[in-house]
């Protein structure tokens, strides 16, 4: 099954990223667990975009296209902002008290967690990271 959801770059829009995947999470039958955990990362990565890609009052998309199969789902999220490549940014060092922590990385940290890979390609001006689950 394949589906796309394309958003602005707008945070207010986050419900509708939820309502995608827990859309899909109920037609697959998946576990409310791994349903959960598909958001939280779906939900982190998406948001990263909206906040960071565009420059401030720019408006841009992201699209997110899955292609859900028995055995994974591959979540495809494309953007034309500012490239970024979050599988090199460095890993939190979740060993850090909060106060000594720096702002920033969780977010990549948790995506990296839950996803059982994590790729990101520049091509055509565009930012593409693709995440996938496997689910048997």
């Amino acid at each position: 099954m394949k589906k796309t959801l394309v958003l602005q770059n707008d945070i207010r829009q986050i419900p509708e990223l939820a309502v995608f995947v827990d859309g899909l999470a109920e037609e697959m039958s998946l576990d409310p667990s791994l349903a959960m955990g598909l958001n939280l990362a779906l939900e982190e990565a998406v948001t990263n975009v909206m906040m960071y890609a565009y420059p401030a009052g720019e408006s841009g998309t992201v699209e997110i296209e899955v292609d859900a199969r028995e055995d994974r789902m591959v979540f495809r999220l494309t953007d034309a902002g500012v490239p970024f490549d979050p599988t090199a940014a460095p890993a939190a060092d979740i060993t850090l008290g909060v106060e000594e922590r720096p702002i920033g990385g969780l977010g990549i940290f948790l995506v990296r967690q839950i996803m059982d890979s994590v790729v990101y390609e520049r091509r055509d001006g565009r930012n593409i990271l693709t995440l996938t689950k496997n689910i048997t």
